[in-house]
């Protein structure tokens, strides 16, 4: 399983790596309008700051403070848990480890997720279960376990390139699936 999930993520990568500049940032526009309407006026969304190829999240984050939603970003700590401070604006984020953009805000705790009405998660592909292949780190896995524990039940989706939304990827019992997927194309819900 875990030789199929790293081929899966080496091609996936890659795939991302060949998409030009002008195609991600379209991405990114087109990914901020359809994911702002996921999160309820005046809700609260843990969101993140995308890096590299990564489907695009600064214009996302920018409208969602904008419209006066509550927008929450992730803070790596050292056992790859995930602590939370609210974004305020691209001037206040500071680059951390393993090339990550962080707020600079005061931390919240890594309970602070448990009040987001909406969860994005970053991943590299969605399957027409709702089953998430991510990096591999772990750190959304524990997230999903810490809403899983409390009773929580937030929207959980993740942001997307096009080719990016698969038939099937390998899954574990341990992962727990999302509830939509969102592509430029608009959102898939599962």
């Amino acid at each position: 399983m875990s030789n199929d999930k790293a081929a899966l993520r080496t091609r996936l990568l890659a795939e991302r790596r060949a998409l030009d500049g002008a195609e991600r940032a379209a991405a990114a526009e087109a990914l901020a309008g359809h994911a702002a309407a996921l999160v309820p006026p005046g809700g609260t969304v843990a969101a993140y700051v995308s890096v590299g190829a990564e489907p695009g999240t600064r214009p996302l984050l920018g409208a969602l403070a904008a419209a006066g939603v509550r927008v929450l970003l992730p803070v790596l700590l050292p056992d790859n848990d995930l602590d939370w401070a609210p974004y305020e604006d691209d001037g206040r984020l500071a680059p951390a480890g393993r090339g990550l953009l962080e707020p600079t805000a005061a931390r919240l705790g890594p309970d602070a997720v448990l009040d987001a009405d909406v969860v994005l998660l970053p991943g590299l592909a969605v399957d027409r279960r709702g089953v998430r292949l991510g990096r591999g780190g772990g750190s959304y896995d524990r997230v999903l376990a810490r809403l899983t524990r409390a009773g929580a039940a937030p929207l959980l989706a993740t942001l997307l390139y096009p080719d990016e939304l698969l038939p099937e990827v390998p899954a574990e019992p341990h992962d727990l699936p999302v509830h939509a997927a969102v592509t430029p194309e608009g959102v898939t819900r599962f």
